[in-house]
């Protein structure tokens, strides 16, 4: 087995030896995304904490309570523009560009994609929400078989979705999680499959220290069907070197995945020479050989970087198609009747009201630097990311 991470700041001919750049998790338009931690990020920045709560109010009036559990957003980018977003990032590197999109329980994008004849080697994947005991894991589940595809994405969901109900119901998560282990064994049975464990230790659901007490019981039932642990091009330095240390205690490989949500490319990749997606799976499966790169947006300070991404849930966008070019456009809220609607439909004036249009300026404003001391008070206990990857990141 060997992991080898590498930065293009510090090895910047790294890639020479190699002919193709995996990128590896990212998310398009059809993904649903929670409001909750926009909500949550931007009434962290001054003043407009009590803006939403007036918001809340307005809300009230049209007969809404805001729920921002279920409210949801869309990233900006549709497929075909993620796609070739990851895609000119690789060949700026003089490398063949794979690209695999994973949206969350979902495959529709790639299923669109593999329409056009010259892209009907995209991979069929996905990033699974799966519930395992007492929290929710992030699996990407890369190049599904074509034709069992759409199979096995309802029965991923169909897992979900009674995993949670067993869930609400207080009945015994044993065996769903011998469900869940069984589906695991399963695709592993298709070689061509790729099973990595996204950001392993986000513990996303709030559940505390359960979480990484849930994720050592998962890697140890689950064993070799999976088959890396990603290095997330979105989590900060501390929490990668902690998932590598993971993976040294498993046994388990290292691999790429950028998480990208909005319009900054991946900030990480695999170096290879496989010429096409199988190729490169079998090399992480069979030979066990994986090389991560991490790319110079990784550098950046980590706060601020959420920050851009986060803005565009909240940014307009009008050279995009129409009906994709405002943010309440893209972003979802139950109305009156519990039917979730474009937030462009909620309001009688047929725009959002005017004051909540004047915070999302204000928010849009917090791309300058001089906010990065409120934000870093959103995510207290969070090490700020550090310029360099530093001793402890680079292994063989």
């Amino acid at each position: 087995m060997q992991s080898i991470v590498t930065s293009q700041w510090k090895q910047p001919h790294a890639s020479g030896e190699f002919t193709t750049g995996v990128s590896l998790h990212s998310h398009t338009s059809v993904s649903e995304e929670t409001l909750g931690f926009v909500h949550a990020l931007v009434t962290a920045l001054p003043g407009l904490k009590a803006v939403f709560e007036f918001y809340r109010g307005r809300s009230a009036r049209y007969g809404i309570v805001l729920d921002y559990a279920r409210a949801n957003w869309r990233p900006p980018l549709q497929p075909r523009m993620a796609y070739d977003l990851e895609s000119r990032q690789v060949q700026r590197l003089g490398l063949s560009p794979l690209v695999s999109i994973t949206d969350h329980d979902s495959i529709e994008a790639p299923l669109l994609l593999r329409t056009i004849p010259s892209s009907r080697h995209i991979p069929v994947s996905l990033e699974w929400s799966a519930p395992f005991g007492q929290t929710i894991f992030h699996l990407g589940i890369h190049n599904l078989p074509s034709r069992s595809g759409i199979e096995w994405m309802a029965r991923l969901q169909r897992y979900t979705a009674e995993a949670h109900a067993a869930t609400e119901a207080a009945r015994s998560s044993e065996e769903m999680d011998a469900r869940l282990l069984s589906m695991l064994r399963e695709l592993h049975e298709s070689p061509q499959v790729l099973i990595v464990f996204n950001h392993p230790l986000w513990d996303l659901h709030k559940v505390g220290s359960v979480h990484r007490r849930e994720v050592s019981r998962f890697l140890r039932q689950a064993g070799r069907t999976v088959h890396a642990i990603e290095l997330n091009g979105l989590r900060h330095v501390r929490e990668n070197r902690d998932a590598a240390q993971l993976a040294r205690e498993t046994g388990h490989l290292l691999i790429s995945g950028g998480d990208r949500h909005g319009l900054e490319p991946n900030a990480n990749i695999n170096l290879t020479c496989a010429t096409s997606f199988n190729d490169f799976v079998e090399e992480i499966r069979i030979d066990r050989v994986s090389h991560v790169h991490f790319l110079p947006q990784y550098r950046g300070n980590w706060e601020q970087r959420i920050l851009r991404s986060t803005l565009n849930a909240v940014t307009d966008f009008p050279e995009f198609l129409p009906g994709w070019q405002r943010w309440d456009e893209r972003a979802f809220h139950p109305d009156q009747n519990g039917v979730m609607r474009p937030f462009a439909e909620l309001w009688p004036e047929g725009h959002p009201p005017r004051l909540l249009q004047a915070a999302i300026q204000v928010v849009r404003l917090g791309t300058s630097r001089g906010l990065s001391a409120p934000l870093s008070l959103a995510f207290q206990g969070v090490n700020r990311l550090e310029h360099d990857l530093g001793a402890g990141m680079e292994w063989v």
